[in-house]
């Protein structure tokens, strides 16, 4: 069954180091939550808030050993008034037998504030 698996997190400053950083420990944290190996993974979407653009964040995910095949894509939010600033998105989509309810979305940082029913 192809599922997907949300994770989001936030920076301070837009900065590349700090982007690589978080996107890289998001990503890691969404997969062993998950118990998901780059096999299993069909493509990742990577967006980030308007506000961030100083490096591509599947930079960080195509580092990781085993995630050179990946497909990763980056796009940009939509940049509603109001909205989560400093923010990257992340859709990893992955065969995976766990129904839905058991998939775990992860949020990390003040992105936590995004869907507080998905937060432990």
């Amino acid at each position: 069954m192809l599922r997907g698996i949300r994770g989001a997190t936030t920076v301070e400053s837009n900065n590349s180091e700090e982007i690589l950083r978080v996107t890289e420990a998001l990503i890691a944290d969404m997969a062993k939550q998950n118990d998901v190996s780059p096999e299993q993974i069909s493509s990742v979407i990577v967006s980030m808030t308007h506000d961030l653009n100083a490096t591509f964040p599947a930079k960080a995910i195509r580092s990781i050993d085993g995630w050179k095949y990946v497909p990763v894509m980056c796009t940009q939010e939509i940049p509603v008034p109001g909205s989560m600033e400093k923010c990257i998105r992340i859709m990893m989509n992955v065969e995976t037998m766990k129904r839905q309810d058991e998939v775990e979305h992860i949020y990390h940082e003040r992105a936590r504030q995004l869907r507080p029913d998905l937060t432990n």
